[in-house]
């Protein structure tokens, strides 16, 4: 059963523009429906973040933040999947499964963990996105934590964001 309601708004559409640079992916493209192996295991997934791979980021890129929000999730807000802050300005890739390196870390998802959280729509609900952004960043680190959840990530990088690269995969869960 489909929940009756109006799509969301592109989130990123609500923001001061930036410039954009290209993210790619070996596994997921935009518009198109992700493999259940990247969806949560609530839906039978793996829960394996999907590879993305940037390139022609702003010149004075200090650092990236990766991020992965469902804007059509039912809760008024969107629900994050993954918020990975702090990565070298020199990682330009996260392979499937990522791991993080030395510094970067995850904010705790709308799941409650930290890390990758897969897709899990209501079974039955329309296909949901799954926004995955790579922000360019002016500072080595933002002023967060590992405490901090991924909204106020949000708030800082709109202080601290020099471009914006993105892709919008799908994913669905049949009743």
């Amino acid at each position: 059963m489909s929940l009756d309601r109006p799509v969301a708004p592109d989130p990123y559409a609500l923001l001061p523009p930036v410039p954009t640079f290209l993210l790619n992916s070996n596994d997921v493209a935009d518009g198109t429906p992700m493999d259940v192996r990247f969806a949560h295991p609530s839906v039978g997934g793996k829960n394996l973040s999907p590879h993305l791979s940037w390139s022609g980021h702003p010149e004075q890129t200090r650092s990236f933040v990766v991020s992965c929000l469902d804007p059509d999730a039912p809760t008024g807000s969107g629900f994050w999947h993954w918020m990975v802050v702090d990565l070298p300005a020199t990682v330009t890739e996260l392979a499937t499964g990522a791991e993080l390196p030395q510094g970067a870390y995850a904010v705790r998802n709308d799941f409650g963990e930290r890390g990758y959280g897969g897709p899990a729509p209501p079974p039955g609900d329309r296909a949901h996105r799954y926004v995955f952004v790579v922000h360019a960043v002016d500072v080595d680190h933002l002023p967060v934590t590992p405490d901090t959840p991924p909204a106020a990530v949000g708030f800082n990088l709109a202080f601290h964001t020099l471009g914006r690269a993105i892709i919008r995969p799908t994913f669905q869960v049949n009743a």
